[in-house]
């Protein structure tokens, strides 16, 4: 078995009067984030980790924010679009690990459907991904509540029927 792992990390302004995205569900707060798709910093995060761990480079490569078919694009098809294509070259989806840093507004609410729109959309059970939520505590950026990041760990794995060889041939 073939085994990787893959790291995604994303982040996105928080503007009065955008709509807020984050998760594959629509939030309803005053702020959202700002981007060329609907800037959805979760799914964003999970398509890049996706992406590394199968080395096709990242979301950017594949989805670029400079193409206008792309523009204001449901990020659910760009993360749909990401799992097909790992899977086109015989990967499976392990798990994934999200955590959303944001001071307002709180999501642990919104977690479980957060998870449950996802796994579907990846077509994997909700116990393989983890949404995770932090502030920072009024630092920075994210405390300043003026953007949103994320971090994502997956893994991804490859069953192709070879003994897999160490570095001396066993």
């Amino acid at each position: 078995m073939n085994i990787r792992v893959g790291y995604g990390y994303d982040v996105h302004q928080l503007a009065d009067g955008e709509e807020f995205w984050l998760g594959g569900i629509k939030l309803d707060y005053h702020k959202g984030a700002v981007g060329h798709s609907d800037a959805d910093v979760l799914i964003h995060v999970i398509c890049d980790a996706l992406l590394g761990a199968a080395n096709l480079r990242d979301i950017g490569f594949h989805f670029a924010d400079t193409d206008p078919e792309y523009k204001g694009i449901d990020s659910k098809i760009l993360l749909d679009k990401t799992v097909a294509l790992i899977r086109s070259r015989g990967y499976e989806i392990g798990n994934i690990d999200v955590t959303v840093s944001l001071q307002k507004p709180k999501i642990n609410p919104h977690i479980p459907e957060m998870k449950k729109c996802l796994a579907k959309v990846m077509n994997i059970k909700e116990d393989d991904l983890s949404i995770k939520a932090t502030t920072t505590e009024k630092l920075g950026f994210v405390g300043r509540e003026e953007g949103v990041d994320a971090h994502a760990v997956v893994l991804i794995y490859k069953i192709d029927g070879n003994k897999i060889e160490n570095q001396y041939g066993h």
